[in-house]
């Protein structure tokens, strides 16, 4: 996946890890239980992962998990890089699958990667809440369980709180918990090098896992959209368009939603220049929830 635009990742920082599941390779675990008590239960493969990342800290002594999750398909980590280390943060979950995939062919005589390549990165900069990744990270057996038990509460729901506003929604409302959202707003007055760090910092969040919230109106804010979708992200389009009983997503969003990348919120009203600030500001308002 694209790493960060200048960022050092030998620095001190907290990041949000995910690593998926190879093809062909056993789940990690199993969900079980009832909403709301539901947990994963592990495989021998999740509880080998478990093991490793307890190790973790063995790779550098400056490197310590916060929080993690293992998922029948995923991963998640909370790695806090405490202070300088030699290495690219990459070396390190190299080291880590490696070392997985050596166990997991001890264990089954399986020569298999057991992850795909790469990873996705979302950094904790000052602005994010901690405590906000610690729940969406222990949270996510829950949300997978609301996926499998309700799942057309995924196409539309006609009175979502939004702050102390309700909206018409259609899409995943799931995209609004994650907590790694980026407004993507292009004003007139930047500069080429600030457009060109916030495309960059945008395909980032893009490119691994985070969410683009905006009315993408102008042409700069559509061009980032279409290359954002080109990286398979999640996106939350504020629009002003009424959801009628008959509404349904043009072809290209239809699709989106279907799997899962998109919401629609919708915030009726002519296009003039106000409206569209009051579609930005909503945006703003739902990338810093």
């Amino acid at each position: 996946m694209p790493r960060a635009y200048k960022h050092d990742y030998r620095a001190r920082c907290i990041y949000h890890i995910t690593i998926t599941k190879a093809a062909g390779v056993p789940v990690f675990g199993h969900l079980c239980g009832k909403l709301p008590d539901v947990s994963i239960a592990r495989t021998p493969l999740g509880q080998i992962i478990a093991a490793n990342i307890g190790r973790i800290p063995q790779l550098d002594s400056h490197l310590r998990v916060l929080q993690y999750v293992i998922m029948p398909d995923h991963i998640h980590l909370l790695l806090f890089v405490t202070a300088p280390v030699p290495r690219h943060l990459g070396s390190y979950i190299g080291m880590f699958k490696v070392k997985i995939g050596q166990e997991f062919r001890l264990l089954t005589g399986v020569d298999s990667p057991v992850f795909e390549e790469d990873f996705y990165d979302c950094i904790l900069y000052k602005s994010r809440s901690l405590d906000t990744i610690f729940k969406y990270i222990r949270d996510n057996p829950r949300r997978l369980a609301v996926r499998k038990e309700f799942p057309d509460y995924f196409r539309r729901v006609n009175s979502l709180p939004v702050g102390s506003r309700q909206f018409q929604v259609y899409g995943n409302v799931q995209l609004l918990e994650n907590p790694f959202k980026e407004q993507v707003v292009v004003h007139r007055s930047e500069g080429p090098d600030v457009r060109e760090a916030n495309r960059q910092r945008w395909l980032h969040t893009a490119a691994n896992g985070g969410v683009l919230v905006s009315p993408f109106i102008s042409p700069a804010e559509k061009a980032i959209r279409k290359e954002a979708e080109a990286l398979n992200s999640k996106i939350i389009l504020i629009t002003n368009t009424p959801m009628s009983e008959r509404f349904k997503p043009a072809e290209g969003d239809f699709a989106l939603c279907e799997k899962g990348r998109l919401l629609i919120v919708s915030a009726p009203g002519a296009l003039t220049r106000q409206k569209c600030l009051e579609m930005n500001s909503l945006a703003g308002e739902m990338a810093q929830a």
